[in-house]
């Protein structure tokens, strides 16, 4: 299988790329990034298999070249809300299988769109398998096919800040929280505003109890799509209690309402957190999510709970690894735009999440090791 990975040599793609190195299926992997250094870098640490090129994502005709001849694309360039479609639309006119860690509700809205034109040119292509979206929608599905019917899932994640250095996940952030943002209620998309619906949950360790809060991602966009619920929810938040209260700020003062303004406030966040993480800096990082299905089985109404934990880049980007070894191995088939719920199989998926070092959990306490 030869592979191509856009955006390779950044903070989540790296993981994605040292992993699938590692496969035996993988023959060819070319990492394709802004950065050519980093790319080249990283190229010939992993070995021979492993090639490096530039690639400017806002080039189409670049990136249609790039990736033609290829088995799979991996699209981990980032923000998505700026490269997602961009990267989709390449792949198709390439008619190459796609798999991305897209985690922006809009542009997983904005990829949905191309299906009609995936299933023409003959390719799958699977948005949004990474931390969340991707684990959560498949510990989303893992719950609901145990039930008779499915009236809830709640789908959370938590973070510090500091677990990460990418520069992306910062003007991810800002997005998620900005405006008002999508979720599922009673059989409908309902826009509410980022930072409402303040909930307490238990997360794996390191992260512990957290407060969240809604915040714009693909989960209420895909899950309903896929799984029959009355309501799908996605909610937020940084252990650093000090940045949501200063992003909530700026949020106010209208200082992240474009793209400009986001742009322009990302850059000097990036400056900055290196220095601002350090502030009751914990002896460990780490990233966690939660997903809770509530329905009916046999009459009675029964609540399951996953949790997952690790490092941001590795619960990141190893979902992503699998989901291309997954293709290339025959064991994910179909045509069109889907989302991981859609299509990959819950707990050969999870089994091998777990043996890359993903921890997984069930139970409210998240501290019982997921059963697979």
């Amino acid at each position: 299988m030869k592979v191509i990975a856009l955006g390779g040599a950044g903070a989540m793609g790296r993981l994605s790329v040292k992993d699938l190195a590692s496969c035996d299926l993988v023959e060819e992997l070319m990492i394709a990034d802004y950065n050519v250094a980093e790319a080249d870098a990283l190229a010939r640490e992993l070995g021979d298999k492993c090639k490096a090129r530039q690639l400017d994502a806002n080039n189409h005709a670049e990136m249609v070249e790039a990736v033609r001849g290829f088995d799979v694309a991996l699209g981990a360039i980032g923000p998505f809300y700026k490269y997602e479609v961009k990267m989709a639309r390449a792949v198709i006119e390439a008619g190459v299988n796609y798999v991305s860690i897209c985690d922006d509700y809009d542009a997983c809205a904005g990829i949905l769109e191309l299906d009609g034109e995936a299933q023409k040119a003959g390719i799958l292509a699977i948005t949004g398998v990474g931390w969340t979206p991707g684990v959560t929608n498949v510990m989303a599905r893992k719950a609901a096919d145990q039930l008779d019917e499915v009236d809830e899932i709640a789908t959370s994640w938590a973070s510090h800040a500091a677990d990460t250095a990418g520069k992306a996940v910062t003007l991810h952030y800002i997005h998620a929280v900005t405006g008002m943002v999508p979720t599922y209620i009673n059989g409908r998309i309902t826009w509410v505003p980022a930072g409402s619906g303040l909930e307490r949950i238990r997360f794996p360790e390191p992260v512990g109890a957290l407060n969240v809060f809604h915040a714009g991602h693909p989960e209420p966009i895909t899950i309903p799509r896929y799984i029959n619920a009355r309501t799908v929810s996605l909610k937020g938040g940084l252990v650093e209690g000090y940045l949501v209260a200063l992003a909530n700020l700026l949020v106010k003062l209208r200082l992240t309402d474009t793209e400009k303004k986001k742009d322009m406030l990302g850059n000097f966040f990036n400056r900055v957190l290196p220095y601002m993480e350090n502030v009751g800096r914990p002896p460990e990082t780490g990233s966690a999510c939660r997903t809770d299905v509530t329905g009916k089985k046999k009459g009675k109404w029964v609540h399951i709970v996953y949790g997952a934990a690790a490092h941001m880049d590795l619960i990141t980007g190893l979902p992503a690894s699998v989901a291309v070894q997954m293709i290339g191995e025959g064991k994910v088939k179909g045509k069109g735009v889907v989302a991981p719920e859609a299509c990959l199989p819950p707990d050969e998926f999870l089994k091998r999440l777990d043996k890359g070092g993903i921890r997984l959990y069930e139970g409210d306490e998240m501290v019982t090791p997921m059963k697979l």
